[in-house]
């Protein structure tokens, strides 16, 4: 029987591999559970002076990785444009957001309730950072974006995808990394076909919409590592964790991952941090 895989930060306990030490940090995808044991494969040595764990599972790991390559690999945004960010303060948006800001850009976040829309403007410093759950959230939206979106990174879908694309600027770009408002979809939407107004949409525009995983992107991580790595150190990128302790609250922490009740880059912490 197959567990539950993700990413972890482990520690070294003993080693009879080469490249390997007991006390070594390592970046793997092992099981949710206490021990694992590997021959080696497709751990990333993360060296034995790692003051926070967790970063590499967020930051300055997959998450942060995401935000880095569909941004400006797919997104690629020119100073003085806008860039709207579906999930703004979660671990990938609000990435996404901090870069597009250091480029130059006018940056809209999209958020779910007052308090994470204020962790956007005050803690990450977008422009503007709106509650989807508002009932005028179309209109604010058309508000906070008087020029256009030139950028859209997307990840949820539904009535924010809906919003934004009527305000889509001619050759904009959506990188897409995900739709986590219809992983839960058991049927097809109600209502009339929108594929046609879509696709005259994108058509008319020039609209580049793409979809990516970043593990296409391995080749580039040390590139990404070597540009975010100053920039958390020096705190022109910041981040926010919602850490739980204890496997067994894993379970639970993940439901609330897709219920939008984190704040941050979600972890579970199974052993203590290093001294």
């Amino acid at each position: 029987m197959q567990g539950q895989v993700g990413g972890a930060v482990c520690r070294v306990q003993q080693s009879r591999h080469a490249d390997f030490a007991p006390g070594d940090w390592v970046l793997a995808n092992t099981g949710w559970q206490d021990y694992a044991v590997s021959g080696g494969e497709g751990l990333i040595p993360l060296g034995q002076q790692l003051e926070h764990p967790s970063l590499s599972l967020g930051v300055l790991g997959m998450p942060g990785f995401t935000a880095y390559m569909g941004l400006l690999d797919i997104g690629q945004p020119k100073p003085g444009e806008t860039v709207v960010v579906a999930a703004a303060t979660g671990a990938v948006g609000s990435v996404v957001g901090q870069i597009a800001k250091l480029k130059g850009c006018r940056v809209v976040g999209v958020a779910g309730g007052p308090e994470k829309c204020k962790a956007g403007v005050e803690t990450f410093g977008f422009d503007a950072c709106l509650d989807h759950r508002a009932a005028d959230f179309d209109q604010q939206l058309a508000s906070a974006c008087p020029d256009g979106i030139d950028v859209y990174f997307e990840s949820v879908g539904g009535k924010v995808f809906d919003a934004v694309l009527p305000l889509l600027n001619v050759k904009a770009r959506i990188p897409v990394c995900g739709l986590i408002a219809h992983y839960n979809d058991t049927g097809l939407p109600e209502g009339p076909d929108r594929l046609p107004l879509l696709m005259r949409t994108f058509l008319t525009r020039r609209i580049k919409a793409q979809g990516f995983i970043i593990y296409d992107y391995d080749s580039r991580y040390g590139e990404f590592l070597a540009e975010m790595t100053p920039w958390v150190a020096e705190g022109k990128v910041k981040f926010i964790e919602d850490i739980v302790d204890g496997l067994e609250q894993a379970p639970g922490a993940f439901i609330g991952l897709l219920e939008g009740k984190n704040f941050g880059k979600l972890a579970v912490r199974v052993g203590e941090e290093p001294q």
